[in-house]
């Protein structure tokens, strides 16, 4: 009897993570425990990195077996679904809504119903800036193709710089999902780290007299306006570029379910109950592919390093075309409004009022900067959507 319960103890230490696991998981696990650490008491974008923190965690457990890379990634491309429910475990169940790519368009319904176009309306310049930050990502492309990635690795890295989390997870779930552990952690964190990132950029390229400029009042927008704005946008940019469909085309009706004043409760699911959900999913199954084995190498550095080169080019580019406009108009447009120009809603164009108000206390651009940075949501689904194009 003695014998028999020794035997079991014995077992049941074999198999637990502490023997079977190697090195590279406990690393894996500290790095979780890290992101854990910025997501909670940092407060760096802890609805996305806190999920993608635990789904990092639950991945790298030597013997949870919650996710097979090995049932996605194959030699033919496809996914034997058969051999998914057979084998699969939970992460697995989950992470086919990132793979068929429904997560991401789910994610930009919410935003859609979240948001007001009507700072986008009321100066349609600001998609000018909103797409001048977009140059940062196809100048990230070719840096990315000249250090010897390939072209569908080097789309995925590039479109860190739209900062734009779903975008970024879906262009690279279709062109490289080997590295989607990576790429997500990367543009989430560099999301997160907005107010850390832009400030001094846009001091480097603009003086203290043109960061104090005061924009005028914004018009008001018809209701009539906001209405059509989305039907008309999702007909050009979706005939124009069929592959940004399911990116624009699930913002633009998100804001028609804002706007149209008819469908309250869905518009309200849509912002709540619908994107927080698909937050838990996304994140978990994004984070359950950053294993040992994919993320603790080489390229991970690389994408890093690359990631915040792509951020910090969109940022200086936004500016620098703000800045051309400062000039244009005489003096009209703060040129700090083109830093919003990244896809980081709202906290790139809270960042633009910041360091606005620091040069001017009374300067309030808040909302012209929102402009440009709704364009630059929409800037990023169409780069993307070039991408899918070209490389798919």
């Amino acid at each position: 009897m003695l014998n028999d319960f020794i035997n079991i103890i014995g077992d049941i230490i074999s198999k637990s993570g502490f023997v079977i696991g190697e090195y590279r998981h406990f690393i894996m696990i500290f790095i979780s425990c890290v992101l854990f650490y910025l997501a909670i008491a940092k407060e760096y974008e802890p609805l996305l990195l806190l999920p993608i923190a635990f789904g990092m965690l639950l991945t790298n457990l030597p013997g949870a077996n919650l996710y097979h890379p090995e049932l996605f990634i194959t030699e033919s491309g496809k996914i034997d679904l058969i051999e998914v429910f057979n084998k699969g475990g939970l992460l697995d169940f989950l992470y086919l809504g990132v793979k068929f790519g429904v997560y991401p368009p789910l994610i930009f319904l919410g935003i859609g119903a979240m948001t007001d176009f009507g700072p986008l309306l009321s100066n349609p310049k600001s998609i000018l800036l909103g797409a001048a930050a977009q140059i940062g990502i196809f100048v990230t492309f070719i840096c990315a193709l000249l250090l010897g990635f390939s072209e569908e690795v080097a789309a995925a890295i590039a479109i860190i710089g739209g900062a734009d989390g779903p975008t970024a997870i879906y262009v690279t779930t279709q062109l490289a999902p080997k590295m989607l552990g990576p790429i997500a952690i990367a543009a989430y964190s560099y999301m997160a780290l907005v107010p850390m990132i832009q400030p001094p950029i846009m001091k480097l390229f603009t003086t203290k007299k043109e960061r104090a400029t005061v924009m005028g009042q914004l018009r008001t927008v018809s209701k009539r306006e906001k209405i059509i704005f989305p039907v008309v946008v999702t007909i050009l940019i979706c005939l124009f570029l069929p592959d940004a469909a399911p990116l624009v085309g699930m913002l633009m009706l998100g804001n028609l379910f804002r706007e149209s004043g008819v469908v309250e409760r869905i518009s309200k699911t849509a912002e709540n109950e619908l994107i927080n959900i698909i937050t838990i999913f996304l994140g978990l199954s994004v984070g359950a592919t950053a294993t040992a084995e994919n993320f603790l190498n080489r390229q991970t550095l690389f994408v890093i390093f690359l990631g915040l080169a792509a951020f910090s080019l969109s940022t200086a580019f936004g500016v620098l075309f703000g800045k051309i406009m400062y000039y244009a108009t005489g003096g009209k447009v703060n040129p700090l409004i083109g830093s919003a120009g990244v896809s980081a809603v709202p906290m790139a164009a809270r960042v633009s009022q910041k360091v606005a108000s620091e040069s001017n206390p009374g300067n309030f651009i808040l909302m012209h900067a929102m402009g440009s940075n709704i364009a630059g949501v929409i800037g990023s689904a169409i780069a993307a959507g070039i991408f899918l194009a070209v490389f798919r």
